[in-house]
């Protein structure tokens, strides 16, 4: 049996950053940001033009046109989840339902929000003292500090992820980082043992 493990952490926390260490070590991650863009490529196409013609061009989804028109409609957010995250959900089962490893690392911002951890083994969550992620994100191109607010807004907050992860990790050394998802994986597979 795979055993799941749930990724999670705010903006500019270092979650990209810890996904790769475990895909060095032969892990599978699933990254629910990639699987978006993928089913913006095609498959959420049908589903989304009835509610969003104006996001649909040449056969995918424009991401710029459905950010805009989210910023304007407040209505706009809450309808593209409900299209998109059973999209999303399958995604992520065929993928667990395909891999062979004996880990599968589930990378998902929105983990805690959307009620996804209780479908993991256990759940990682990744952090960084509130300075450093806001100097990692503004150092972003383009970020400003209104855009920042904003998707800080949309996240659970920090100390609540913190109170609710089995294991925390803080990013504020690529080694150090590197060093615990070894340490984890290790681990996990120990108890399996």
């Amino acid at each position: 049996m795979t055993f799941l493990l749930g990724l999670t952490g705010s903006i500019g926390m270092g979650k990209s950053t810890t996904a790769r260490f475990f895909v060095e070590l032969g892990v599978p991650v699933w990254d629910a940001d990639a699987a978006v863009h993928r089913l913006y490529a095609g498959p959420a196409v049908g589903t989304l033009a009835p509610h969003f013609p104006e996001a649909v061009r040449t056969g995918t989804v424009d991401r710029a046109v459905l950010k805009s028109r989210i910023a304007t409609d407040p209505a706009a957010l809450p309808l593209l989840e409900s299209l998109i995250h059973p999209l999303v959900a399958a995604d992520r089962a065929a993928f667990a339902a395909a891999t062979t490893s004996d880990i599968a690392v589930f990378d998902i911002p929105l983990l805690f929000e959307n009620g996804t951890e209780a479908r993991m083994h256990a759940t990682l969550l990744v952090t960084a003292p509130s300075a450093l992620q806001r100097a990692r994100v503004l150092a972003r191109p383009g970020m400003t500090e209104q855009q920042f607010q904003t998707l800080l807004a949309r996240q659970m907050p920090d100390a609540r992820k913190r109170s609710l992860a089995t294991h925390v990790v803080e990013t504020l050394s690529l080694d150090a980082t590197r060093a615990y998802v070894v340490a984890l994986v290790s681990h996990i597979r120990s108890r399996d043992a």
